[in-house]
């Protein structure tokens, strides 16, 4: 008989992920004035994506995206769709 393991790994703890985090409604607010734009506006992340489910995110959550290189660190933003 086989038994199985199911092995459950955060995705957000790896490395090489940058930091993310669900934007609350006021910061989600500041960077659509902040860059003129509405919500359809900024590039997609799916709901299923490991990064979106290890967040919890929902439909309609914006992603906050940092990533550091030698340069400086730079924000990234991301739409949650279905």
């Amino acid at each position: 008989m086989k038994k199985t393991v199911s092995v459950s790994t955060n995705v957000l703890d790896h490395n090489l992920v940058p930091k993310m985090k669900v934007l609350g409604e006021k910061e989600k607010q500041k960077v659509l004035e902040k860059y003129k734009i509405t919500e359809n506006d900024l590039p997609h992340m799916l709901l299923d994506d490991p990064a979106a489910t290890a967040l919890e995110a929902k439909i309609g959550d914006v992603i906050e995206i940092k990533r550091e290189d030698p340069t400086g660190s730079y924000e990234y933003y991301r739409l949650v769709v279905e």
